[in-house]
């Protein structure tokens, strides 16, 4: 009997301490070595702190420039206000640095031919796991009501709830990433925590009734699969009739993420477009007017068709300009998943690459010494031309995951502004506040204030 308890000790204590040892490898051992094999490769960064590493100054830096605002007129105060850690690490480390997210490095690379394969390679990166008229919810219902015609065929009246959510849930999520790290933290039964998890649930209710309802017409011989839904309810039903096997579809769970998707990124990304296009046509009033008489030559007051948005060659160059300096989302980020060797340098699997779209688009080493200038014209001869053909351009991304989503969104946005320079001047009025904040895509804190006339 003594043995087998001995044994069993042993066998408790053994499993006691690998776990310890486990604890301990995740966040102190190996942080350490991979913190030496970086410094040895030439990426700098903080020295790595227990648990923690950036994330309490990652916050206080967030917290800080969310509680300012800035000049619209001074361009230099636009990097240190939307992304002051990544600005203030690439001042004193250089152009290829870490942070450290907890116990996890996270390496920044600004070199154009990394960032190049990083993007395409997809077999060794994967994806990680925001009187005068409030344009900017303006621009959301009208986006908005878009997206639930275009890919759900419903109103914006049926969609409406769960944008409200989404928004919601992203803003949440968003103090929580920015707020300091505490390990386990998101399993906590928090007020916050909470609340996101029946955002979710209310989110997954509303979408499966819109898919159910969807599914009882396609069933009845009803209504049309002209939509996005449509379509990919369609082409799943066909392939699992064609392999006989619900395997080779997808799952209703599958489906409903892929339209949280829709819902999202068809909303935010060309709200966020439209509405920055709008301030920054109200400061600089003479690309408005290029603008405007583009449309009224080229449209006229006549109803807009494909053709005629084809032919807006200036609106093309000041949407590309405006996704440079406002890109919806500031940074990229890929997580390696085989050891790999870019540029002379070595990434072990488990490391993750940030991309920082916005240091990027602002670099006067790849932009020239005008980058953080509103300069159209830069792109009139296209984005290869202004590029020079290297991969510095990446405001929906690159590579096979780029985002498949937009030419309809540029198509949109280019559709609104053009229904707008028709009929309207506008101007930036005097409670308008330029604070660009980050709550998943780039928006404006206070929202953007302006002032239409009637032409």
């Amino acid at each position: 009997m003594d043995a087998v308890s001995n044994t069993v000790a042993i066998s408790c204590a053994i499993v006691v301490v690998l776990c310890a040892w486990k604890i301990v490898n995740m966040v102190w051992v190996r942080p350490k070595k991979l913190e030496k094999y970086l410094r040895n490769q030439g990426f700098n960064g903080n020295k790595y702190k227990l648990l923690f590493g950036d994330m309490k100054e990652l916050s206080m830096m967030f917290k800080h420039s969310k509680s300012k605002h800035i000049n619209i007129d001074d361009e230099d105060e636009v990097l240190p206000h939307v992304t002051a850690y990544n600005y203030h690490s690439l001042q004193k480390y250089g152009r290829n640095f870490v942070t450290w997210i907890g116990w996890n490095p996270r390496v920044t690379i600004m070199e154009p031919e990394i960032i190049k394969d990083v993007l395409t390679k997809l077999n060794y990166f994967q994806k990680s796991k925001s009187n005068p008229m409030v344009v900017k919810y303006l621009a959301s219902a009208l986006t908005s009501d878009v997206i639930s015609r275009t890919a759900f065929g419903s109103s914006y009246e049926e969609g409406v709830h769960i944008f409200e959510l989404i928004t919601e849930q992203s803003v949440s999520l968003m103090e929580a990433l920015q707020s300091v790290y505490i390990p386990g933290s998101r399993f906590l039964p928090t007020k916050r925590n909470m609340r996101m998890k029946a955002i979710d649930n209310k989110v997954n209710h509303l979408i499966r009734s819109i898919i159910d309802n969807k599914l009882k017409a396609m069933k009845a011989g009803e209504g049309n699969y002209d939509d996005l839904l449509g379509i990919m309810l369609d082409s799943n039903n066909k392939m699992v009739e064609q392999h006989q096997n619900k395997s080779h579809g997808i799952t209703i769970e599958e489906v409903i993420e892929e339209c949280k998707v829709f819902y999202f990124a068809g909303q935010e990304t060309t709200s966020s477009l439209l509405v920055w296009t709008m301030i920054l046509l109200s400061k600089h009033k003479e690309w408005q007017s290029r603008a405007r008489d583009e449309v009224l030559n080229v449209l006229g007051d006549k109803t807009i068709d494909i053709d005629g948005l084809n032919r807006l060659k200036v609106i093309n160059m000041i949407f590309y300009e405006v996704l440079r300096l406002y890109p919806p989302v500031v940074g990229l980020a890929r997580q390696v998943c085989k050891d790999i060797t870019l540029g002379g340098f070595s990434f072990p699997s488990g490391i993750q690459i940030s991309i920082p779209t916005i240091l990027i688009h602002y670099d006067e080493q790849l932009w020239g010494s005008d980058a953080k200038k509103f300069k159209p014209e830069r792109f009139s001869e296209g984005i290869s031309k202004a590029t020079k053909n290297q991969v510095i351009y990446i405001p929906f991304g690159g590579g096979p995951r780029i985002c498949i989503g937009q030419n309809f969104a540029l198509l949109e946005a280019k559709l609104a502004l053009a229904m707008i320079l028709q009929k309207f001047l506008f101007e930036l009025s005097q409670s308008y506040v330029h604070a660009p904040n980050i709550v998943i895509t780039l928006q404006p804190q206070y929202g953007a204030h302006l002032i239409l006339h009637k032409l």
